[in-house]
């Protein structure tokens, strides 16, 4: 595993053999889940290498990237930080999980960085499928969309399987719609009603599915 920064050619080295063959970097070289989530605005993608990062800077004119993975200790990481700081982008980190509920903290959080950062923005997990899902749906929330609208960002289209353990996040964004939606909205539920312990209780994953996603297809 590869630790620390980019500090010299031989860390560099390092840094892409970890990411290519322990972060599975090399699947990404030709597969990017690039897709608008805000048209013009904000965009998804799966953990960019630098050199698609550099494209994306000059096709969109991006302004901040945020890292959905949070900050880790692999060639990844520290690859994207170093091509970030490069060419001029500002590199926030904003952890969620795939597997588990959503936090109330954590939305709330992403939330007021929403509200400050420099568009146009792209985010990222690892795949772009399930963090980028949760991630997008939650932006498509902050600017007045449905539930319904939010759900299309968790797309097995994306990488995304709903009836593995990552389909919790389909069901907070089902919750909401089923029981908040028009009555109240989005984010004084998050603040005042959403349970995050009666959510995780309630759903039920495939275990079929979860094996496929956890142990054939190792996602993170």
């Amino acid at each position: 595993m590869f630790e620390g920064r980019i500090t010299s050619s031989a860390a560099r080295r390092r840094a892409w053999w970890d990411s290519l063959f322990v972060d599975h970097a090399i699947f990404r070289l030709v597969w990017t889940n690039v897709t608008p989530v805000i048209p013009s605005k904000v965009w998804r993608c799966n953990h960019p290498t630098p050199a698609r990062l550099k494209r994306l800077k000059s096709s969109l004119g991006l302004k901040t990237l945020v890292n959905l993975r949070g900050h880790r200790q692999c060639g990844s990481d520290a690859l994207s930080r170093s091509a970030s700081e490069t060419l001029g982008l500002d590199h926030l980190d904003m952890a969620f999980e795939s597997r588990g509920a959503p936090h109330r903290d954590r939305i709330l959080r992403f939330y007021g960085m929403y509200q400050t950062l420099q568009f146009p923005m792209l985010m990222h997990c690892k795949s772009g499928a399930d963090r980028a899902g949760l991630a997008s749906g939650l932006v498509v929330m902050f600017e007045g969309g449905t539930a319904t609208q939010a759900l299309r960002q968790l797309h097995w289209k994306f990488g995304h399987f709903n009836r593995s353990r990552t389909g919790i996040l389909d069901a907070f964004f089902l919750r909401y719609r089923d029981e908040a939606e028009g009555r109240i909205p989005f984010l004084d539920w998050v603040r005042n009603e959403y349970d995050e312990d009666r959510l995780r209780a309630d759903f039920k994953a495939g275990k079929l599915a979860s094996f496929l996603n956890d142990n054939v297809l190792k996602r993170e």
